[in-house]
């Protein structure tokens, strides 16, 4: 099959997007407006300069990664930008073939100007209810605490995600950088968010090793584990995550970037594939990885050698591990399920 009809069928492909940042998912162009409306200074001054020093290739490390995100996050201080960003994100997931999407952000990173937590969390959610309303979409939140914060910020952050557990936030998350940062210290938040139902997941194994996520599973009850890269190295915890089929978010170009993975061939996506593990392909960032989600699953064909139909099994792993409640996710898969079975199916 030619690569751009295959490329096209990817594209058309119901897809979950489980793991994509607010911060790092910015249209280059309303990158550039919200700097001139709010007069900040940024590195570049077209779209497509300013969309090429925002994607990071040159980076050391997770930590060396996550310095791009001082540009994204000095426009992200106001309800209208936070509303708009979220807005444009969905719609931007539409046209890549995304049927169920969880934007992942840190509110705490957006009161720097005055905003309040609860502003910082209301804006979001009412870009991704107008993206609803306008798009055949579903768009859910997941509320960041950040490893390199004390506890208490996490704890609170954990309060705020599930005063919004009615309204449009799903989960809880862990962020920041992992190395020297361990998740163990944010045990009461993680404690909080499960004893009031909220689900969890944890960045873990993409800036630290095995046992990051050892402590993810462990200690803070992960649900979900973000990237997971690393879990390989730890072979009887690999089983045990296989077992109690803990997703792993797995995000190709975002760990190529940062050092974890040495090349997409060499990504163990494709080992945790074989041996039967609950993956899900996601972009992470798509400014600063410069992908969308239809890119990762060309990736995952053409270098980890996935076939169209492997690539809409995982395709459904993104639907059934949703942190949506059961019933919803029911609904969403049966609807997929068929879009699915008809595009997969022989060519006339």
């Amino acid at each position: 099959m030619p690569l751009s009809i295959f490329s096209n069928k990817l594209r058309q492909l119901p897809k979950a997007e489980l793991h994509c940042h607010l911060d790092g998912s910015l249209r280059p162009s309303t990158l550039l407006e919200l700097a001139r409306e709010h007069r900040v200074q940024l590195p570049r001054h077209t779209p497509e300069e300013l969309a090429e020093f925002m994607r990071v290739d040159d980076a050391l490390n997770l930590d060396d990664y996550l310095r791009r995100f001082d540009v994204t996050i000095s426009v992200m201080q106001s309800e209208d930008a936070l509303e708009r960003i979220a807005y444009e994100l969905a719609e931007d997931a539409v046209e890549d073939g995304v049927r169920y999407i969880e934007v992942r952000n840190a509110p705490l990173l957006n009161v720097v100007q005055g905003l309040t937590l609860v502003q910082a969390v209301e804006a979001p959610l009412r870009g991704l209810r107008r993206a609803e309303k306008d798009f055949d979409i579903t768009a859910r939140f997941i509320i960041c605490a950040l490893r390199q914060l004390p506890p208490e910020s996490s704890l609170e952050m954990a309060r705020l995600a599930v005063e919004f557990r009615s309204d449009g936030v799903v989960g809880f998350d862990l962020a920041g950088g992992e190395r020297g940062n361990p998740a163990a210290r944010h045990v009461e938040a993680f404690r909080y968010a499960r004893e009031h139902n909220l689900a969890v997941t944890v960045h873990a194994g993409e800036g630290d090793g095995a046992e990051s996520v050892r402590e993810a599973v462990h200690v803070c009850g992960a649900n979900r584990i973000g990237h997971g890269t690393r879990l390989i190295e730890d072979a009887d915890l690999t089983e045990y995550v296989n077992d109690r089929r803990i997703a792993l978010e797995v995000c190709l170009t975002s760990n190529v970037q940062t050092r974890v993975a040495d090349s997409y061939a060499t990504h163990p996506f494709r080992e945790y594939f074989d041996r039967g593990l609950n993956v899900t392909l996601n972009t992470d960032n798509r400014l600063m990885s410069a992908t969308t989600l239809t890119d990762e699953y060309v990736f995952a064909a053409e270098h980890l050698d996935l076939t169209v139909e492997e690539l809409a099994g995982i395709a459904l792993n993104g639907f059934e591990s949703a942190f949506l409640p059961w019933e919803e996710r029911l609904m969403l898969i049966e609807e997929v399920s068929d879009k699915i079975e008809q595009l997969i199916g022989p060519d006339e």
